[in-house]
């Protein structure tokens, strides 16, 4: 994502007091750099009030899946900002959902994105992206809501990458996806999937923060025009796969004691110099508007070689992708090396 590609968003933001730059993503798509993450094992009871005090205060790009159980509230969200009046048409938002491992065989895909309009109580999505490059044997995807991780080792069957995209492709071509990409792609697999792509892929969204940098993937998209988005850009702190190496950096917690930021801030900006899109998440509404407090101030030419050096470690690791009768033997073999 080049410099020149960011620009503002328009649209009416009545009761925004920030305005969140855009992208232009290789469908003609403009994108907004930071997102409004959804997907959490402990939601507020009252998630799609949160969602819709989130577009208030700014927020224009909502991300949700199918796994997480959240697009319902998203959906409701949607609804209330433009009924609330906070934004004027659904237009003004962009709205991301993920394809999941039950559905990850061609026959099902378009189908799996309709069940997910259903949901969203929406006629397009913005963005649908294939969650995992891994997909759930068709006899136990009917029951893939019930398997524990330790089941789903165990129920895995190859991964077919090309088939599964020529149905993200038909999404595309029926309307009902403006832009279409991916999720947690290594480097080696986004260049067979941009080799086969009749549509390419606009977007891999994948683990990133000054934990876990990601230079092959940034090197293989940004060479293609593919945007990379970041999730768990705060390193999941407090999830049960999530790593304490950006919220208990002491590196970070420097650079924000003397730039007078919060952690997360200067670890948001830090994505953002990096010209990645982001999906932040929080439920509490002043960390919401801090996280939004990112676009207008610079990290100078000493933070970002302190926060160079901050050690580097996958957190979301996948090792329930892993099985020695699965596809994936190793986690060697689900991230082609990169590890």
């Amino acid at each position: 994502m080049a410099a020149s590609d960011v620009h503002h968003g328009g649209g009416a933001t009545p009761a925004a007091s920030v305005v969140v730059p855009c992208v232009t993503l290789n469908s003609g798509h403009a994108m907004p750099v930071l997102g409004f993450g959804t997907g959490s094992s402990t939601p507020p009871a009252d998630l799609a009030a949160t969602i819709a005090r989130a577009v208030r205060l700014g927020y224009r790009h909502l991300d949700t899946a199918a796994v997480y159980g959240t697009e319902g509230a998203v959906g409701a969200a949607v609804a209330e900002a433009v009924r609330g009046g906070a934004v004027a048409s659904r237009g003004e938002l962009f709205v991301t959902t993920k394809l999941s491992m039950a559905d990850a065989h061609p026959p099902r895909v378009v189908a799996a994105l309709r069940e997910s309009l259903s949901r969203l109580g929406l006629d397009y999505v913005d963005l649908f992206l294939i969650h995992w490059p891994v997909a759930i044997g068709k006899k136990d995807a009917a029951a893939a809501g019930e398997l524990t991780w330790d089941d789903l080792s165990r129920r895995l069957v190859p991964f077919d990458m090309e088939g599964v995209w020529r149905g993200m492709e038909e999404c595309h071509r029926l309307g009902l996806a403006r832009s279409i990409g991916v999720s947690n792609f290594s480097a080696t697999k986004m260049s067979r999937l941009l080799a086969l792509a009749a549509v390419p892929p606009a977007v891999n969204q994948v683990e990133m923060n000054v934990g876990w940098r990601q230079e092959k993937v940034r090197e293989a998209c940004g060479e293609r025009g593919v945007v990379v988005a970041a999730y768990s850009p705060l390193g999941a702190h407090g999830a049960h796969w999530g790593s304490d190496a950006v919220m208990n950096s002491g590196v970070l917690h420097d650079v924000a004691a003397t730039r007078g930021k919060t952690i997360a801030q200067v670890a948001l900006r830090w994505v953002y110099e990096q010209g990645v899109c982001m999906v932040a998440r929080s439920f509490n509404e002043g960390r919401m508007k801090q996280n939004m407090d990112i676009f207008d101030w610079e990290l100078t030419d000493q933070d970002k070689a302190m926060i160079a050096g901050v050690p580097q470690r996958r957190a979301c690791r996948g090792d329930y992708f892993v099985s020695p009768d699965g596809p994936y033997k190793s986690l060697h073999d689900l991230w082609d090396g990169e590890i």
